[in-house]
């Protein structure tokens, strides 16, 4: 398999060849390679410029298949790391990159199918996310479903934290059944801090959450940033660039200025938002958590780490790579594993995380 992805970051394409094989519980994964092939700054504009209110419908028709292209071109590069050939790949399995998404009520990830299936080949499997919305759910957090046929434990309750664009969990008390999982997107994570410092400082991200490490976060801004609704909001419940993106980025720069505030003391507070959200999100809707296990991006921002495990201390908190899951691929994984269960004619939502209505197999197949 080979499971494809770009995130709400809108970086780049992370792609990840594995083996899946069933067994009695669940399923067994294996990485064979994965990388990551970076937008250059005209793609990553692209997309982002389709992420906005006033997209025009003709940048969003071409973008699909120009898009579709690239996803095209990331797969036969893992293919080719691999060091297998396309007649031992089984499919692929493509999230896309999500423009836009209407929690509760549709979704739209652009990457054209039919030209992947063409450049490569191979059967694709892609809208993951549709199905699990027409059977009532926010279409997301998808991959707890891989969390939970990961990471549960006999005797260990377990908290599975990405650190993508936006933040999600994975709650997995110990020894669970599927419909015990509780499962939400906490809020902003790399999105907004990677918006404050390209306009604080011009980087495309505070690499390694240097800058951060050196500010403190500014209480009162802290304060006015926890008061969104959002954080309140019981779950299930999904967010995304359409709320916490470059608009709110700008807002809250603009508010920093207004306030005098550092540019290191404002990445700072956007560091501790991620950090602070995520524990007062566990402490209001989860149950007791025994460790929690990060993934996704942020793990390498040390600042962001360091504020997570001190805020949720004296809970243990380690990273997925621990655990033979690259931090950095899990999403790439899961949606191979995803694919693997829709050939199999088998759902892959998990509902007490959604909000669907049932389990339902996911994505269309395109031959």
């Amino acid at each position: 398999m080979i499971g494809l992805i770009s995130g709400t970051s809108a970086d780049g394409i992370d792609a990840a060849a594995v083996d899946v094989t069933r067994r009695p519980e669940g399923v067994n994964v294996r990485t064979l390679a994965t990388l990551t092939s970076e937008f250059n700054p005209e793609q990553r504009g692209r997309v982002l410029d389709l992420c906005r209110h006033d997209a025009p419908l003709e940048s969003v028709c071409a973008a699909n298949v120009d898009v579709g292209e690239w996803f095209a071109a990331a797969a036969r590069a893992a293919i080719e790391k691999a060091g297998r050939s396309s007649a031992e790949i089984d499919l692929i399995a493509s999230h896309g990159q999500t423009i836009w998404h209407i929690p509760g009520h549709s979704t739209m990830q652009i990457g054209e199918a039919a030209v992947i299936a063409e450049r490569t080949g191979l059967p694709v499997v892609s809208n993951f996310r549709a199905r699990d919305m027409a059977a009532g759910g926010q279409g997301a957090p998808l991959v707890s479903y891989l969390d939970y046929l990961l990471f549960r434990d006999p005797a260990r309750s377990r908290a599975a934290q990405n650190l993508g664009g936006i933040g999600n969990v994975t709650w997995i008390p110990a020894n669970s059944a599927p419909g015990d999982v509780i499962s939400f997107d906490t809020g902003p994570a790399n999105m907004l801090i990677d918006g404050v410092a390209k306009l604080t400082s011009g980087r495309q991200r505070d690499d390694g959450g240097q800058i951060a490490s050196r500010g403190r976060a500014h209480d009162r801004l802290l304060a006015e940033l926890l008061a969104d609704a959002y954080y309140g909001q019981p779950p299930p419940k999904t967010t995304g660039r359409e709320k916490f993106g470059d608009t709110y980025a700008r807002q809250i720069v603009d508010r920093g200025r207004s306030l005098k505030i550092k540019d290191e003391d404002l990445l700072a507070t956007v560091t501790m938002l991620t950090a602070r959200t995520i524990a007062e999100a566990y402490r209001r809707f989860l149950g007791k958590i025994d460790e929690v296990i990060l993934s996704g991006g942020g793990v390498h921002n040390k600042t962001l780490v360091r504020m997570i495990g001190t805020e949720l201390a004296p809970v243990q908190v380690r990273i997925s790579s621990e655990y033979g899951l690259d931090a950095d691929f899990k999403e790439a994984a899961a949606f191979a594993v995803f694919g693997a269960l829709t050939a199999w004619g088998e759902p892959s939502n998990l509902p007490a995380a959604t909000g669907a209505r049932r389990p339902v197999i996911l994505g269309d197949i395109t031959f």
